[in-house]
């Protein structure tokens, strides 16, 4: 009828949407096929060095070519040392693409969950996986254990500080290869000490800082620098 609008048939292009998977998150901005490429290097120089087998090289190139976004490529290279020269290089790209990034630590796991406090007395609490940390954190271990894994977690902000303390008991907190660690504290018969690293430090100029401050009376509270979680224990320590 003229006049009359005509809607489009069911099932038809008009009436289809095309998934959006960016929510606001850089890690999920689409990657080109350039990046897919750079990644492919990797994996070609890895087989050549012996690091991985063809077998495995074939299956991550795969992996790599069906990538669509940042967060699909992480864990491809994850393991193998030129890892970090090629998340640093998609970092790069995510800073001028938004003008914010994520930490270039974290995995594509979102953070969920923001945690403001851990308290535990006569117990063990562990924070673990993908969360978010405050720019302020409260750790507090009476006669039991803290444990804070830092390592998949994502930050609130570049500098975040953790406020530590444990009597007759444990505050332990776990950080990985990029992020720069500041101790504070105060022992009494105690111990406030950053352990042996069993992986080796690798911090930039956008490195996020973690600041331990705090108090051990008759207790520890220790930070460890390790590798990503699930490396095999026969690799800890071996650099």
């Amino acid at each position: 009828m003229e006049g009359s609008a005509i809607e489009p048939r069911r099932g038809s292009r008009q009436s289809q949407q095309p998934e959006v998977r960016f929510h606001g998150d850089p890690s999920m901005l689409r990657i080109s096929d350039a990046d897919r490429n750079k990644v492919a290097e990797v994996l070609r120089q890895a087989a050549g060095d012996g690091r991985i087998d063809f077998d495995e090289l074939d299956e991550r190139l795969d992996a790599t070519f069906a990538a669509k976004t940042y967060a699909d490529l992480v864990p491809i290279t994850l393991d193998l040392p030129a890892h970090v020269a090629q998340h640093e290089s998609a970092r790069d790209h995510l800073v001028e693409q938004s003008g914010h990034v994520t930490p270039a630590h974290r995995s594509g796991v979102p953070a969920a969950t923001m945690h403001d406090s851990t308290w535990v007395v006569m117990g063990e609490s562990k924070r673990r996986g993908a969360w978010l940390v405050p720019e302020r954190h409260a750790a507090f271990a009476l006669m039991g254990t803290v444990l804070l894994d830092l390592r998949e977690a994502s930050f609130a902000g570049p500098h975040v500080t953790i406020t530590a303390g444990a009597i007759m008991g444990e505050v332990r907190v776990l950080v990985d290869a990029h992020t720069h660690v500041v101790l504070d504290g105060i022992p009494i018969m105690g111990e406030f000490t950053q352990g042996k690293d069993k992986t080796p430090a690798r911090l930039g100029r956008d490195s996020p800082t973690v600041s331990i401050k705090g108090f051990a009376l008759m207790g520890s509270v220790t930070v460890e620098r390790q590798p990503p979680p699930g490396t095999p224990r026969k690799f800890l320590g071996t650099y």
